[in-house]
């Protein structure tokens, strides 16, 4: 199972939100490209950037995504990228990964040209809140349900679906696994966990499930829970 370290970027910092809110923001680094490269020393190949500026609506910071891409590490970006031209600048600037989600919601067969399109290269997202999808930056309720979304994805050529319980984002509380694996089933596409991870303990129930090919950790790793060491470690 990979490990998908979190980097949330505003205003050029790196950040982490509870659930979703912003007023409730702590910053954590003023140097987000130092924080991807000690994730790249400890062995992390992979790290999850959202673009929160752009998700809001704002510029989009791609000075500094440019900057990160150039560290060797893949980046599996998400935040603002909602259409054709956003999700190409995404990937012709090095990223490997787009994570979609508003467009998910909003324009199913857009998407999915897109997908065909791009061939591996991108990442449907599903923010979930009391069973509930929610989009645009997690402000607005989703025009499907999650049970048509999944049913519209099902065979859809992405590496994997990001699945997040908003409820638990940034809460330390416990991920959602029961969650994930039911949009992993009902896809067919592996799902990435997202919210919630606090503990070893969680990461290790999530290796043991077949249908979760990943977990994206953000707080846990800045608060100090366990180190990125041990967090590798636990996903072998």
């Amino acid at each position: 199972m990979e490990l998908i370290p979190a980097i949330d970027l505003r205003h050029g910092q790196v950040v982490r939100l509870r659930q979703g809110d912003e007023a409730q923001a702590t910053v954590y680094s003023d140097d987000p490209v130092a924080v991807l490269e000690s994730y790249a020393d400890a062995g992390v190949t992979r790290v999850h950037v959202v673009d929160l500026d752009a998700a809001l609506g704002e510029p989009p910071q791609r000075k500094l995504i440019g900057r990160m891409v150039r560290e060797g590490v893949s980046i599996q970006l998400g935040g603002g990228l909602r259409d054709r031209e956003t999700i190409g600048d995404a990937l012709l600037s090095g990223c490997q990964r787009a994570v979609i989600g508003s467009l998910v919601a909003r324009d199913m067969d857009t998407f999915l040209g897109f997908a065909e399109e791009l061939s591996g290269d991108l990442v449907p997202a599903l923010d979930v809140a009391r069973g509930e999808v929610r989009i645009a930056g997690w402000k607005e309720k989703a025009p499907r349900s999650l049970g048509e979304l999944c049913a519209r994805l099902m065979g859809a050529p992405c590496p994997a679906v990001l699945v997040t319980d908003i409820e638990r984002d940034g809460m330390m509380a416990g991920p959602n696994l029961d969650l994930a694996c039911r949009v992993a089933a009902t896809t067919g596409i592996p799902a990435l966990v997202s919210g919630g991870i606090h503990s070893l303990a969680d990461l290790k129930a999530a290796r043991r499930l077949p249908e979760i090919a990943g977990v994206v950790v953000g707080r846990a790793l800045y608060e100090g829970a366990f180190t990125i060491e041990e967090a590798l470690a636990a996903c072998v």
